[in-house]
């Protein structure tokens, strides 16, 4: 067992493999059915998502000090700082894959159903973690596809395996998809036979196939050589155009100005500044966002 204490948050297993753990956690319960579904109908002008006074700690280790986010339908929030700062630890705090010891996490007006408090506070209600987790879908730095599985079949298992769909259906979306992100013809490859540029695509397909919501980016050019980080930035841009809803986190400034309607900076677990792009970037107010874009900006 190792504890690392990084942006990645701290992960109390070394094989840990999120893909693997949503999938295993949702394949032991039924399809999303009728009876899975909220007891009342959602504001459909409510944000898609919202984190309310959230704080999130490992032991003794405070990681999220009372973070509050909304993002609204249509909208792209960009989450930046500094390694450790706590970005990924939100973002996977979001669609339940982290249990926080205090405040809310809202999906579409509806509260997260929580028993029991500080390091034992989980979710109580498991139909509601599924619902929520296949209308939040999460795009990983690590790709994380199956090795055994073509690229079509890692984008068709989880409509068909999670939500039941009918495989035809399934497949005939799941190319489209895969046009969509610019690798159509690679359907029948291995992962093995893909660079790192095209299986971050493949993925980015995979959690669009789920037809969610919203989409959670952790890092997803970050583990890519510049050049084939291009390629997924212009799959990201062209999903901002559509107006999907997105909460990113990143190292590209860049990225993020380009990309974002609301930028939040953090710092050691707290909000240190948020705002519109321009503003934040353009006219940064305290001395330690100015040096993180100082340190973080182009040669």
């Amino acid at each position: 067992m190792v504890v690392h204490v990084n942006d990645h948050s701290v992960i109390a297993n070394s094989r840990w493999n999120p893909a693997r753990c949503f999938m295993e956690n949702l394949e032991k319960r039924s399809p999303v059915t009728s009876d899975s579904m909220p007891s009342r109908a959602p504001d459909a002008t409510a944000p898609v998502i919202e984190i309310k006074n959230l704080y999130k700690s490992y032991g003794p280790l405070e990681v999220l000090k009372g973070v509050s986010i909304t993002a609204p339908r249509g909208h792209v929030v960009s989450l930046i700082g500094s390694s450790g700062s706590g970005k990924s630890t939100l973002l996977r705090c979001c669609n339940l894959l982290e249990d926080s010891q205090h405040g809310e996490v809202i999906f579409k007006d509806e509260k997260v159903k929580w028993f029991g408090t500080g390091q034992a506070r989980r979710p109580s209600d498991r139909k509601q973690v599924t619902r929520l987790r296949t209308n939040l879908s999460m795009v990983f730095q690590q790709f994380n596809l199956w090795s055994h599985m073509t690229i079509l079949q890692n984008v068709m298992e989880a409509p068909v395996t999670v939500l039941g769909r009918d495989a035809k259906e399934v497949e005939q979306l799941a190319r489209d998809y895969l046009d969509k992100v610019g690798i159509g013809d690679k359907a029948d490859a291995w992962p093995a036979q893909l660079s790192g540029g095209q299986q971050q695509r493949a993925a980015i397909a995979r959690a669009l196939c789920m037809q969610p919501e919203a989409l959670l980016l952790d890092e997803p050019t970050s583990a890519l050589d510049p050049e084939l980080q291009q390629e997924v930035v212009r799959v990201i841009k062209d999903l901002a155009g559509e107006h999907r809803t997105m909460i990113l986190v990143t190292h590209d400034m860049s990225l993020a100005r380009d990309v974002s309607d609301h930028v939040v900076f953090l710092h050691e677990g707290k909000i240190l500044e948020e705002g519109a792009p321009d503003i934040l970037f353009g006219a940064p107010k305290s001395d330690r966002l100015r040096q993180f874009l100082s340190a973080t900006a182009p040669a």
